[in-house]
């Protein structure tokens, strides 16, 4: 096999980035000379190295390279936008034309243009989110094999496998608008995973683990991956159901993750202006525990959504969301503000480095604090009603009783109304899932409705 690895003799990104913020200026005069009165381009370049294997063997090995460039432009308030992934002249030219087009075509919306020009960001910081890894599919392929060997002889009841890979990435962005704006950003993003299988027939049960890291040495071992998943797969074999009946319910630091995805879904702007969210109204109110805090940190040192600006260049901010469980703010872009009365938050685009403050230790001493209650580590289906905030979800865990973990469980439902659910939150631990931009340990939920039989 030919190796396929991700450049690394020399790196030429700044140089690529001040190719892509060339074109981006081209594009910005290009629109100008149209008539545009506003516009914005966003250039992007992405390269990646990934590897499956699966009982032993190379099943995949990708490498991609890819491109993309979007205009926007305003004529007053009527809104075009075309993409292309070709940096010849002509095309660019079509692109821009096909943008301007396009908003001649469309009505005017009073909420559309560029964020004010004084909000955007003028002091560009590094976060430190660049560490290519001179990785090669050969060095991919042995990373891959040994993380599913590990997982594979840990224990004999791991009887089969969905396969390890690793993946590795590089990103390269900017962002230009005629506010005089350019903002130039670049980092890297590597991953080891492993999924494995224990048991027979209707007894299989399947889990794995992954690790992600902006850098290489940021990753779990290889071989410590495979034993992970492992011992979680392991853990599920012969589940049980539980009587259907309310228990406090813990979820794990990873599961918790998607409670704070709810909660952020329903405090977006465009749920809100739409009046598709079960918290419309909300800001200023209490709808956590009053030690609950939750905090914005976009100048995370090495963290996976720093950034000194958002999707529209506005300058970032530390800011808290949640304060003493009351609610501070929404979660919004320029558009989504304008059609809400508000300003702009800074949030086009998302979140950045979502911190979710702990009040208890970690998970062990969460599970032996409590009498009985349900452990969840995994969660299926997407039964989320955002306008209502009603909740029912398919999940497996463990039992616990009288504080440690009694057995494993399956093919329950677990079900309640967010609004509920976020006030009756009795914990979040200090076991801080690392592995995304939303940070927090595991979170427990005071009562909730298990289904099972």
């Amino acid at each position: 096999m030919n190796a396929v690895s991700l450049p690394a003799a020399a790196d030429n990104s700044q140089a690529r980035l001040d190719q892509l913020a060339a074109t981006a200026q081209a594009l910005l005069d290009r629109c100008r000379a149209q008539g545009a009165t506003q516009a914005e381009v966003s250039c992007s370049e992405e390269r990646g190295l990934s590897v499956n294997v699966r009982l032993g063997a190379v099943e995949t090995v990708e490498s991609t390279r890819d491109r993309g460039i979007a205009v926007t432009v305003y004529f007053g308030q009527r809104k075009g936008s075309a993409s292309t992934a070709d940096l010849r002249e002509d095309s660019l030219d079509a692109t821009v034309a096909q943008a301007c087009a396009i908003a001649t075509f469309t009505e005017e919306d009073p909420a559309a243009g560029l964020a004010d020009a004084d909000l955007m960001a003028t002091d560009i910081r590094d976060f430190d989110t660049w560490h290519p890894w001179a990785l090669d599919a050969d060095r991919a392929i042995d990373l891959a094999l040994a993380c599913e060997t590990a997982g594979r002889e840990f224990d004999k009841r791991i009887e089969n496998s969905d396969g390890a890979s690793v993946g590795s990435g590089e990103s390269l962005s900017v962002y230009a608008n005629t506010h005089g704006f350019v903002g130039r950003e670049r980092d890297t993003q590597h991953s080891i995973g492993c999924a494995l299988i224990a048991g027979r027939g209707d007894g299989m049960q399947r889990d794995g683990w992954y690790t992600t890291a902006l850098a290489e040495e940021g990753l779990e071992a290889a071989a410590s991956v495979g034993r992970r998943a492992a011992e979680r797969t392991v853990a599920r074999l012969q589940p049980r159901s539980l009587p259907t009946g309310e228990m406090p319910v813990l979820f794990s630091a990873e599961m918790a993750r998607s409670l704070i995805g709810h909660l952020l879904g329903a405090v977006s702007g465009g749920a809100l202006y739409r009046k598709a969210s079960f918290l419309i109204d909300h800001a200023g109110k209490q709808i956590f525990p009053d030690w609950m805090r939750i905090e914005e940190q976009p100048f995370l040192h090495g963290g996976f959504r720093s950034s000194s600006y958002d999707a529209e260049g506005v300058a970032t901010h530390e800011s808290p969301l949640v304060v003493d469980g009351v609610l501070q703010r929404y979660v919004l872009g320029s558009y989504s503000a304008r059609k809400l009365g508000l300003q702009t938050t800074g949030n086009a685009g998302g979140v950045h480095n979502l911190q979710v403050s702990a009040n208890a230790r970690g998970l062990d001493e969460l599970i032996a604090a409590q009498p009985r209650a349900l452990l969840v580590t995994d969660l299926m289906g997407q039964g989320v009603n955002t306008i209502t905030g009603d909740y029912s979800r398919g999940a497996g865990g463990f039992l616990i009783e009288n504080g440690t973990i009694s057995y494993p469980v399956d093919g329950i439902t677990i079900a309640g109304n967010l609004k509920a659910m976020f006030a009756a939150i009795e914990a979040v631990g200090s076991d801080v899932d690392t592995r995304s931009h939303v940070r927090t340990g595991s979170i427990l939920v005071g009562r909730m409705t298990v289904a099972g039989e």
